[in-house]
């Protein structure tokens, strides 16, 4: 039986391409793919697919967020991070969201192969460049917790949406709430953050792998 495979990137050329590579293998079939996080939880938790591979920088729901969404949906689906970031607050949130594997794109290819199969497996997989040391250190000694913690799961995909640059109606219409419940959510999470403006809020985001700059 092929392992079914679902592809979750923002860049379609990436994502033609992610699908090229895979269907190259006898063992492996890709079921379906999407552009943004939300749509991927919504198809891939209807799918059930073996492995999702999943990008953390995507817009209404970055894959960090969908992963830990979509564990909930579908728990035998493992998902396995194919990401630009290499920062150990990444690899440490995605593992935390229950992903089971982490490859770094620019050393993708034939890697991302061996990683599917890998994760499919029950196993975990982690590009050479994610050391594997590290990561278990990190986890093991439970080191100060990323702001990100201190947020509501509702808080984090409110932020991200900001950050993108939806605005408070924008936000609400996407979410079914009122502009007034939005501002008290960005109020709340700008005082535990810790900051001020949205340029704060911004650049929160991106440095905690929320959004991208791209």
């Amino acid at each position: 039986m092929k392992i079914r495979v679902y592809i979750a990137d923002d860049h379609a050329i990436i994502r033609d391409g992610l699908r090229a590579l895979l269907e190259g293998k006898d063992d492996i079939e890709v079921v379906g793919d999407a552009g943004d996080g939300r749509q991927a939880v919504k198809e891939a938790g209807e799918l059930r697919p073996d492995v999702v591979v999943m990008d953390i920088s995507m817009p209404h729901r970055n894959g960090i967020e969908a992963t830990a969404l979509l564990r909930e949906k579908s728990p035998d689906t493992r998902v396995l991070i194919l990401s630009m970031h290499a920062t150990t607050e990444h690899v440490f949130r995605a593992l935390q969201a229950g992903a089971r594997g982490y490859v770094i794109k620019n050393s993708a290819g034939a890697e991302l192969v061996e990683a599917v199969r890998t994760v499919h497996a029950g196993k975990r997989y982690f590009s050479p460049k994610v050391s594997d040391l590290l990561v278990e250190d990190y986890v093991r000694e439970n080191r100060t917790a990323s702001p990100v913690e201190a947020l509501s799961t509702r808080e984090r995909e409110i932020l991200q949406l900001i950050a993108e640059g939806h605005t408070s109606a924008d936000v609400g219409r996407m979410l079914s709430l009122s502009p007034k419940t939005v501002e008290t959510y960005r109020s709340r999470l700008m005082q535990k953050i810790g900051v001020e403006d949205l340029t704060g809020l911004v650049k929160f985001a991106i440095l905690h792998g929320l959004t991208s700059i791209d």
